[in-house]
């Protein structure tokens, strides 16, 4: 049932059976995973329902394209991929390493919790890019899913380079840095322009090495990360959890401030603390799309 893959850190479990045939990869027993809920929850602004192919999505990741169709029942098809690219790639991408089960029995120790898990149970915390994601986070305050997606693909189109098969790649901090407001005026972004050249100059003359969130201290991390311009606890908080995996995470917004006073007053439950972004990924989406938080929703 299960298929053991060498990645950089040794050997680790993947929670599903892969078999390679037809030019991609067939994951079957893929539990816990559901496409809409994980693509469409809003941790991530590169993937769309593919036109006129159900069950299916397609996008840009990690500098290369991608559609994946639900066939059934836990059983997912990776179009046009060869083993090393799923390895490499796609298996850590959607975090085919852990086993959600048991992350859910943990978090459904909590009543309340076990009722967020439940709703949505096929979310899943995507591994992405750090780079992509503190720029994506960066552009999406004070802002909605759809224009998100909209300046972020019009980002990579204007400064992205162009990908074999269609579509280009989110841009460097490199090609970025040299970038100023005006350039970015097609993106429509307004007053985040200036934050995005900021995290860009940063990042590129190494005064933030991105390279250095995933071991830093939970709290030393995104006060690091603060101190680029426009970046606050939130936004710093999203970019580690969705582009460091930083499961210590909790990125509060307005949503999560209602919904923590109105589910969980004495604050998030120790049966989550060990997972608690993955928690907050069940409650955000728990609260917004519900009702459970009542009139005014």
């Amino acid at each position: 049932m299960y298929e053991v893959c060498r990645i950089e850190r040794g050997y680790r479990m993947l929670c599903c059976r892969v078999i390679f045939q037809d030019g991609g990869a067939l994951a079957q027993g893929l539990g816990d995973f559901s496409l809409p809920d994980t693509l469409d929850c809003g941790q991530c602004f590169r993937w769309n329902p593919a036109p006129q192919e159900e069950n299916t999505y397609q996008g840009i990741a990690l500098g290369h394209l991608l559609k994946i169709t639900c066939r059934g029942e836990g059983e997912f098809f990776f179009h046009n991929t060869t083993e090393e690219e799923f390895y490499r790639l796609w298996a850590p991408y959607f975090d085919l390493y852990q086993d959600y089960n048991t992350v859910k029995r943990q978090l459904c120790q909590d009543p309340v919790l076990e009722d967020a898990a439940q709703y949505a149970p096929g979310i899943r915390v995507l591994r992405q890019d750090g780079w992509e994601a503190l720029c994506s986070f960066i552009i999406s305050q004070n802002n909605n899913i759809k224009r998100i997606k909209g300046i972020v693909e019009r980002l990579c189109q204007c400064f992205g380079t162009p990908l074999e098969g269609g579509g280009y790649a989110f841009p460097t901090a490199q090609q970025m840095a040299g970038l100023t407001v005006e350039d970015l005026a097609p993106l429509r972004c307004g007053f985040r322009a200036k934050y995005l050249i900021d995290a860009a100059q940063k990042v590129a003359q190494g005064t933030v090495d991105l390279g250095t969130l995933g071991e830093l201290p939970y709290q030393e991390a995104k006060e690091y990360l603060m101190q680029i311009k426009g970046v606050g606890p939130k936004v710093a908080d999203c970019a580690l959890l969705y582009g460091f995996y930083r499961l210590e995470a909790f990125p509060m917004d307005v949503w999560m401030k209602r919904a923590m006073a109105q589910l969980f007053p004495q604050g998030l439950p120790e049966c989550a603390k060990e997972y608690g972004g993955i928690a907050q990924q069940y409650i955000f989406h728990y609260a917004r799309t519900s009702g459970c938080l009542g009139e005014g929703k």
